[in-house]
């Protein structure tokens, strides 16, 4: 039995292509360590950098009957490591900009949520003093806010005149206002 550790890998290439397991032991145990090295140092973390060296081995296994090589082995291998490490960290950062994303799309979904409860609560609450105003006063503002009413068709429909629709409807919103205010003083406090 030959000793496959002292050939070189221009010998070792064809029994490894020939299917020689003990070629690509040889291999293996001349390379792993050194890729090991090489991959860790680009990913920054070990687990990443064996599962890269494993799949190179994995790889070059499967593909040995066909693999064609234009330089030497080790240049393959190493060139293999590189390729996959990109690979690796360009994955690494769309998961990453996919996770930001989503993390700020839940932010933003949480933030309208409360912001339309926020502003529910705060429409219920012109409704009750919409609901408190006199009725006359209620129908001016409905017409004004709600129908989108001028103030002189507003007069013509009422039998009032302009000015004194526009009078009525400064006293109503400061009413409102007044009521908004210290209903927004608590809420939001």
């Amino acid at each position: 039995m030959a000793d496959y550790g002292k050939y070189t890998d221009q010998e070792l290439f064809p029994l490894l292509k020939a299917g020689d397991d003990l070629a690509f032991k040889a291999l293996y145990l001349r390379y792993w360590k050194k890729l090991l090295y090489f991959a860790a140092q680009k990913t920054g973390d070990f687990a990443d950098a064996e599962n890269i060296v494993q799949d190179i081995f994995v790889s070059l296994w499967e593909k040995r009957e066909t693999l064609r090589l234009t330089s030497t082995l080790d240049h393959y291998l190493f060139v293999s490591v590189k390729y996959r490490v990109i690979k690796l960290l360009d994955r690494k950062r769309s998961q990453r900009l996919h996770a930001d994303r989503n993390a700020a799309t839940h932010d933003i979904l949480d933030d309208s949520t409360q912001q339309y409860l926020d502003f529910e609560e705060l429409r219920h609450r012109l409704e009750e003093l919409i609901g408190t105003l006199p009725e006359k006063s209620e129908l001016i503002y409905r017409m004004n806010k709600e129908e989108g009413m001028s103030h002189k068709e507003i007069g013509s429909e009422l039998g009032m005149s302009e000015k004194a629709v526009n009078a009525r409807l400064v006293r109503i919103k400061k009413t409102l206002r007044t009521g908004l205010n210290s209903f927004l003083g608590g809420f939001l406090l």
